[in-house]
């Protein structure tokens, strides 16, 4: 059993702050709403001191989204060919490999029990997601557990593939800037110091980039490990800050307004979206259900309100679409719209896989866009840095020539 604190509404609309014990967030969501009550956010709370610690190997976490997503989809075509569910996994348990291995040896022996999958995949939240349990639990309660796990591998294999797309596309000036760093602080410790004797023997007045070149290059010379101290020092300031709701509210907001970034980052939101709860809707899991795990699926807190908003409103009756077209600064009007066709048409799943098929789309050809805007403008600034390093180390020879 897992404690959560939880934020809940109750029948007049008050909200009120409580904690309760549940085997997880959907046991929670549904006990209190046979209490009257409609949760708005939850919180699972961590267990802290040695004594209190669950045990839990390490490397269980460590699954990687291929094997999620080849494990998904080779269960799925055992089970239609006819074999058990144990022997499937059974089958592939032998045909895997570390971590993934000991998970299916583990999911064998508890259905063996007469536990279900879904049930069965709990024991490792770090390895199944919410989403993916959910559209399991849906399968099995509607009998076509078969459907369900072609969705789920379907909708990984999207969102990894829209997940390297966008790493690919920031793989290139990383690896740029990092190499630029590397080479000027070379430059820094090795090469600058040989130039500031020479110019000490010349007695000539030095301009002042060159003064700065040199205080840096001193600096680093003769404090490298402090230096170095330092920069680690911000590196995990700045990454444990950012780990803080404050710091995540503050990166969420910065990475929606930057420009052409905040373009592709709300494209990026609309698809995940679009594609999670389309997923889980063409499996037939519950509305609310769908829309409360959609929200633990996106990552930005400015989203995340949009779909709690959303839950609130599908308890009222209203119309999903009409927040989402409420809230185009965040996703598209298109979005909303075709959310509005679907309610019309009853075909909501349908209508958000195609929007989810759009942005996919939007995204990648951006992503490659931005790859080509990329290297000119990194090229731009490389020759900028080498342009301003070359004038600051040659101006005191010119100096020289003026004084002769």
């Amino acid at each position: 059993m897992t404690k959560y604190t939880y934020t809940a509404k109750n029948k007049e609309g008050k909200e009120y702050k409580g904690t309760h014990e549940a085997l997880d967030k959907f046991a929670l969501y549904r006990d209190i709403k046979k209490e009257g009550g409609q949760v708005t956010s939850v919180d699972e709370n961590k267990k802290e001191g040695f004594g209190s610690m669950s045990f839990k190997i390490p490397f269980l976490g460590g699954v990687k989204m291929h094997d999620k997503i080849i494990f998904a989809r080779n269960l799925s075509s055992m089970i239609e060919a006819g074999l058990p569910i144990t022997r499937a996994l059974s089958i592939m348990q032998r045909q895997s490999k570390g971590e993934l291995k000991v998970v299916l040896t583990r999911l064998g022996d508890e259905i063996s029990k007469g536990v279900t999958l879904s049930e069965a995949m709990k024991i490792y939240p770090d390895v199944f997601s919410m989403l993916f349990i959910s559209m399991v639990k849906a399968g099995e309660e509607s009998g076509n557990l078969i459907l369900a796990l072609k969705n789920i591998s379907s909708q990984m294999e999207k969102s990894y593939s829209l997940n390297k797309k966008i790493k690919g596309a920031m793989m290139y000036p990383a690896v740029i800037f990092s190499l630029m760093a590397v080479i000027g602080v070379l430059m820094m410790v090795y090469m600058v110091p040989t130039l500031t004797e020479t110019f000490k023997g010349l007695g000539v007045k030095l301009p002042l980039s060159t003064r700065i070149i040199i205080g840096i290059s001193d600096a680093m010379k003769n404090y490298f490990l402090l230096m170095i101290g330092v920069v680690i020092a911000l590196i995990a300031g700045v990454y444990y800050g950012l780990k803080t709701k404050k710091g995540m509210r503050l990166s969420d907001y910065v990475f929606i307004r930057i420009p052409v970034i905040g373009q592709i980052v709300k494209q990026v939101n609309a698809a995940r979206t679009a594609r999670t709860l389309s997923a889980l809707l063409s499996s037939g899991v519950d509305i609310v259900v769908a829309i409360s795990v959609t929200r633990e699926v996106i990552q930005n807190s400015y989203y995340k309100e949009v779909l709690a908003e959303t839950e609130q409103v599908i308890q009222k009756g209203e119309p999903i679409s009409s927040v989402f077209i409420g809230h185009d600064n965040l996703y598209p009007l298109f979005v909303g719209e075709m959310i509005s066709v679907g309610e019309e048409t009853g075909k909501i799943g349908d209508m958000l896989s195609g929007v989810a098929a759009f942005y996919e789309d939007e995204v990648d050809q951006k992503t490659k866009d931005m790859s080509s805007i990329i290297e000119p403008i990194l090229m731009i600034i490389i020759g900028a840095a080498v342009g301003a390093f070359a004038i600051s180390m040659l101006a005191p020879t010119y100096s020289l020539v003026d004084a002769i």
